[in-house]
């Protein structure tokens, strides 16, 4: 079976919509983001009951604390049982290696699965002023690739980026098992809302993309269920156009 390579964000304010909306694409969509405004909103407690359930969680908090603090974190969410969670690549080389190192430990201390742990490159919704803004001097499509190598080079199983720096990562990441899990992808046609650095479902998995992720397109429309097969559809296209070039 090919695996589902679509990851709905519910990006929810409260436990009921978060539950309605699981409930409408189960078995559609291949995995479930759960960012900082649900998981505040319903804390751990709708974690294990999605995962318990049979479906599988990204845990999408983006740690990014002193090394002690993040790796503890980690070892959290593996407990948990998420599938993948993230924390972020400019908290240098330490912070992302006794993460890899911590999470590892306790999955084979306690007989848990491990999941894949990626970094967070630069935000989808930052462009080249806002990282001037914040002593950046290097443009995305400079820095994305750096902090991948950085990623990699620190024991991360893959990193996030947007669709615009996939290619990018590939030619620097050698690995075919370095994973990339890409937001900003938005059907063509719909509202790019905060989003600045985007591309198509179809874009996406040509470049390279190991799983998209997508909110607000699926969430708010008249039949969310609906809207990720098309995304899927589109998926699975752009696979078989790919195998056939």
């Amino acid at each position: 079976m090919k695996p589902n390579k679509l990851i709905v964000a519910l990006d929810v304010d409260n436990t009921q919509k978060a539950r309605e909306l699981f409930q409408s694409l189960r078995g559609v969509a291949g995995m479930f983001k759960i960012g900082m405004q649900l998981f505040t909103a319903a804390g751990p407690a709708l974690v294990r009951e999605i995962i318990s359930s049979g479906e599988r969680v990204f845990l999408d908090l983006k740690y990014h604390d002193i090394p002690n603090t993040v790796a503890l974190a980690g070892v959290e969410a593996t407990r948990l049982g998420v599938s993948i969670f993230n924390l972020h690549a400019a908290g240098g080389s330490e912070m992302m290696q006794r993460t890899t190192e911590a999470v590892s430990e306790c999955a084979l201390a306690e007989g848990l699965a491990r999941p894949l742990v990626i970094a967070v490159t630069v935000l989808t919704s930052a462009n080249a002023n806002t990282l001037v803004e914040v002593g950046h001097s290097s443009a995305p499509s400079e820095l994305v690739p750096r902090l991948a190598l950085l990623a990699e080079a620190s024991g991360m199983d893959g990193v996030v980026a947007s669709p615009l720096e996939i290619a990018s990562v590939r030619v620097a990441v050698k690995s075919a098992k370095f994973t990339l899990v890409t937001p900003g992808v938005r059907p063509s046609g719909t509202h790019l809302f905060d989003q600045k650095r985007v591309t198509t479902p179809r874009e996406a998995i040509l470049a390279g993309a190991d799983y998209i992720v997508v909110g607000r397109p699926i969430l708010e429309a008249h039949d969310p269920a609906q809207a990720a097969q098309e995304i899927l559809d589109e998926i699975e296209l752009s696979s078989a156009n790919s195998l056939a070039i």
